[in-house]
């Protein structure tokens, strides 16, 4: 699966239900594992209005991954 693929994805965590937002960005370590993934607000006004503007999902985190869904434990 490619990056890109996974960044029409929503994020919704398990917990709570929230929709978290969309995959940004991935951060890799020095063997080229994925470390975790960058999450931002999918809509406009919620990245200005929150204080939170954006969510490391680590990759043990993710529970599971569908075709339209990513669920993660936070």
């Amino acid at each position: 699966m490619r990056l890109s693929d996974l960044q029409t994805k929503m994020i919704i965590n398990t917990k709570d239900g929230k929709h978290l937002g969309i995959i940004v960005d991935a951060e890799m370590n020095e063997l080229g594992q994925i470390d975790y993934f960058t999450i931002m607000p999918k809509h406009f006004f919620k990245r200005i209005f929150k204080n939170e503007i954006e969510v490391n999902v680590k990759v043990n985190n993710i529970v599971k991954i569908g075709e339209d869904v990513i669920l993660v434990e936070l």
